[in-house]
């Protein structure tokens, strides 16, 4: 019987499926590690107080980018080249989704309208972050090889979603609702649709690596397309809604370092 459990354990017992699987996430995490750096280094100057929370919200990307890596190298296994497909971290800047590149790579001060849509983006794909960590967690917590890894990047994205709606919900007070709720919305649209078509990539190249049948690949894919209707419906609202979270300042302090896996 397929299920998500079953699925990942397949992926996970085969070299190469591993292996693209690892070279995914390390590359996406390093990017937000980039991105969220040079955040923290264009902050406008009235925001200064917000820059540490950005630098370690990068330096945990950063971190998780190590850690997948890490578990390559235990393995034996070398990182693959991402398929462009599969890159969901590149797919979302090229839609238009969070602050361009361009503007990150200048030495242009952001506005605070610009760290309002980068926390926006971010409250939406912490989200995914967390919501797919947590279900690795509940099925691989205790797992011999990344059961470790699997417990500290799931803490760190819930991390990263509680310090987004505490500090949304700040730019909310201070007069940017309208603004926020228009972004999230943008945001949530877009990622749905991103997400749909990186999971279906993701899952071609895994079919052919572990020699899923047509069957098997067509009912993966069903349920893939099956998601994004939910979600193009009504799931998308899970990813606007702006609460105060139990833990308050999740980023207050220096990043935990990447433990060893060797």
């Amino acid at each position: 019987m397929l299920s998500a459990k079953s699925l990942f354990q397949e992926i996970l017992d085969n070299d190469e499926s591993y292996r693209l699987f690892c070279s995914v996430a390390a590359s996406g995490e390093s990017q937000g590690g980039w991105e969220n750096a040079r955040i923290a280094a264009l902050v406008p100057e009235s925001e200064r107080a917000l820059a540490p929370k950005i630098t370690r919200h990068g330096a945990d990307e950063d971190k998780h980018g190590r850690i997948f890596n890490a578990l390559l190298k235990k393995r034996g296994l070398q990182p693959v080249e991402v398929p462009p497909e599969t890159d969901y971290t590149m797919l979302l800047e090229r839609h238009g989704i969070g602050l361009a590149h361009d503007k990150l790579k200048s030495d242009q001060p952001l506005t605070v309208r610009d760290i309002v849509t980068y926390l926006a983006h971010s409250r939406v794909t912490e989200q995914r972050a967390s919501e797919q960590m947590d279900l690795l967690r509940r099925h691989f917590a205790d797992h011999p090889d990344i059961g470790r890894a699997v417990r500290m990047i799931s803490a760190d994205e819930d991390n990263h979603l509680a310090y987004c709606h505490e500090e949304l919900l700040r730019f909310a007070y201070a007069g940017h609702g309208r603004a926020i709720q228009r972004t999230l919305r943008e945001c949530a649209l877009a990622e749905i649709r991103i997400y749909r078509d990186v999971s279906l990539a993701v899952m071609a190249h895994m079919g052919r690596l572990l020699g899923w049948s047509r069957t098997k690949a067509a009912v993966l894919a069903a349920g893939i397309h099956a998601v994004y209707v939910y979600e193009r419906a009504a799931g998308w609202r899970r990813m606007v809604t702006l609460e105060m979270p139990e833990r308050r300042g999740a980023l207050n302090g220096p990043a935990t370092t990447a433990p060893e896996f060797a």
